[in-house]
C-alpha cells in the first residue's frame, strides 16, 4: 500500500482502556491515527478533550493530540482502511460455558473485508485464545484470496501494559509480536517502533500463550492466599501470621496476602486455556477460590454478627482494582448481591468510580458491619479508620482481608484496630 493510497499511518478500532491510550500515544509520536469506536458518548468525550476513564497522564496526553489534530474519529469500522496499519483493540469475552466469543473480532473482520488492500496489516492487540491469529489470517485467506505474510500482514502484539501504568510501560515493557507468514513481523515491529519498548518476535500461538498465562500466573497466585484465609477461618489461625511465618527469611517463600481477585482479564482469560485444556478443571479450582471470596467474608461476618437482616452494612470500593475507576467485573458488586440476599441495608462508598455513591461518613454512619472490597490508599489511611469508629455502630465489624491498616485482622473492630495504634 503506497503513501498517496493511505490517510493515516495506523487506525485504532476501539477505544476503551486498551486502545484509547495507544492511539493517544502514537499520535503523541507523530502518527497519523484513526480512532474507531461505536459508542458515541465515548467518542463525544474525546473530541470534546475529556478522557472518559482514568489513567495516569493520559489526560494531558489527550490535550496534546487534540491540540496538534494528528487524531481523527470515526464510528465505521470500514474507515479503518484509510491507515497503512490497522490495530484491534475490541473487548474478548467468554461464553458462561467456557467458550470464547469471537462476535466483535468477526464482525470487525466483517467490516473490513471489502476494503483491505495490499500492504495492510492488521494486528490482534486484545488478549485472545491461542489459534485466533490464525484463524484471522486464514479468514482473510479465504474470504479474500489474499496471501499472508506476503500481501496483507496479521499478527498478534497483546497488550500486557497495568492500568494506570500505560504512559511508563508502553516504553518499557518488551513488545512481543507474533507474526503470520514471511514479513507480518517485521511490518508490524515497523509500527510499534514508534516505542522505546524492545521489540520480541515470535510465532502467534506463543505470543497468544504468553499474554494469557501471564493472567493466569496472576490469578493462581492470588487465590493462594485467599484459598489459606478460609483454612485459617477453619482451624482459628490468623492469616497474616501465618503468611509472615511463610516469608520471613526464607528463600522460598512469596505468598501473597489475600484480597478480592478480580477485574476483567483475570477473571476471564483462564477460560482461554480451560476450552481446550489438557487438565479441565484445574483453572475453573482457582476460579471458584476467588470466587467464593465475597461469600467467605459475608459467612464469616454473619457467625460473629448472627443475621444481618435489617442491619445497615456499608461496602467501601467498587472497582476491581485499588486507585482505578474500572468497576469491569469486580467482585464487589458479587458482594453487595449478596448481601441484599440477607436483607442487608446496604450502602457504598468508592471516591473513584463514576457509579454514584455515598461520601464515607453517609456510607459508614450507624453501620453494624463495614466491608472493604477495594484496597484504595483512601482507605488505607489512619483518618479513615477514625471515622469508621467516630460514626459507625459502637461494636461495629470491619471485614478487611487487605489488611488495609496493619491490623493483621480479616475480622475486627475500629475501635480495637486504633487502640492498637495501626493505621498510616
Amino acid at each position: 500500500m503506497s503513501d498517496s493510497q493511505t490517510t493515516a499511518d495506523v487506525a485504532v478500532v476501539g477505544l476503551g482502556r486498551v486502545g484509547l491510550p495507544l492511539a493517544l500515544s502514537f499520535a503523541d509520536r507523530g502518527l497519523r491515527v484513526i480512532g474507531v469506536d461505536n459508542d458515541a458518548e465515548r467518542l463525544g468525550a474525546v473530541r470534546e478533550g475529556r478522557m472518559p476513564f482514568q489513567e495516569t497522564g493520559a489526560q494531558a496526553l489527550l490535550e496534546r493530540v487534540v491540540a496538534a489534530r494528528t487524531m481523527t474519529l470515526s464510528e465505521l469500522v470500514a474507515d479503518a482502511a484509510g491507515a497503512r496499519h490497522i490495530v484491534i483493540t475490541l473487548g474478548t469475552p467468554s461464553f458462561s460455558h467456557i467458550e470464547i466469543d469471537m462476535r466483535d473480532i468477526r464482525s470487525a473482520l466483517d467490516d473490513l473485508l471489502g476494503v483491505l488492500a495490499h500492504g495492510h496489516s492488521l494486528v490482534l492487540r486484545s488478549t485472545v485464545a491461542p489459534g485466533t491469529t490464525e484463524f484471522v489470517a486464514g479468514y482473510l485467506n479465504k474470504h479474500r484470496g489474499f496471501e499472508i505474510g506476503e500481501e496483507v500482514f496479521v499478527a498478534h502484539a497483546p497488550e500486557r501494559i497495568a492500568a494506570g501504568r500505560f504512559l511508563e510501560e508502553i516504553d518499557t515493557l518488551p513488545c512481543i509480536i507474533g507474526g503470520v507468514g514471511a514479513r507480518s513481523g517485521e511490518a508490524v515491529a515497523e509500527l510499534f517502533g514508534a516505542f522505546r519498548a524492545p521489540i520480541v518476535q515470535t510465532t502467534p500461538a506463543q505470543a497468544e500463550l504468553a499474554k494469557i498465562w501471564a493472567n493466569i500466573l496472576r490469578y493462581t497466585h492470588f487465590a493462594l492466599p485467599n484459598l489459606l484465609m478460609m483454612d485459617c477461618e477453619r482451624y482459628g489461625a490468623n492469616v497474616f501470621e501465618v503468611i509472615d511465618l511463610i516469608n520471613r527469611d526464607y528463600p522460598r517463600g512469596g505468598i501473597a496476602k489475600p484480597g478480592f481477585t478480580a477485574g476483567t482479564c483475570l477473571r476471564k482469560d483462564f477460560a482461554f486455556s480451560e476450552e481446550r485444556s489438557a487438565a479441565p478443571g484445574m483453572l475453573l479450582a482457582v476460579s471458584r477460590v476467588n470466587e467464593s471470596v465475597p461469600l467467605f467474608l459475608l459467612e464469616g461476618a454473619k457467625r460473629r454478627l448472627g443475621s444481618l437482616s435489617g442491619r445497615r452494612v456499608a461496602v467501601l470500593g467498587l472497582a476491581f482494582k485499588a486507585d482505578t475507576d474500572d468497576e469491569r467485573d469486580s467482585l464487589a458488586h458479587k458482594l453487595i448481591r449478596l448481601l441484599e440476599r440477607e436483607l442487608a441495608d446496604v450502602t457504598v462508598h468508592d471516591p473513584h468510580v463514576t457509579t454514584p455513591s455515598a461520601t464515607l461518613a453517609e456510607a459508614v454512619a450507624g453501620a453494624d458491619a463495614i466491608f472493604v472490597a477495594t484496597n484504595h490508599s483512601e482507605f488505607r489511611e489512619r483518618e479513615t479508620l477514625s471515622t469508621i469508629a467516630e460514626l459507625a455502630a459502637s461494636d461495629c465489624l470491619l471485614v478487611d482481608p487487605w489488611d488495609c491498616w496493619g491490623g493483621a485482622q480479616v475480622f475486627a473492630y475500629a475501635s480495637e484496630l486504633l487502640a492498637l495504634g495501626v493505621g498510616r
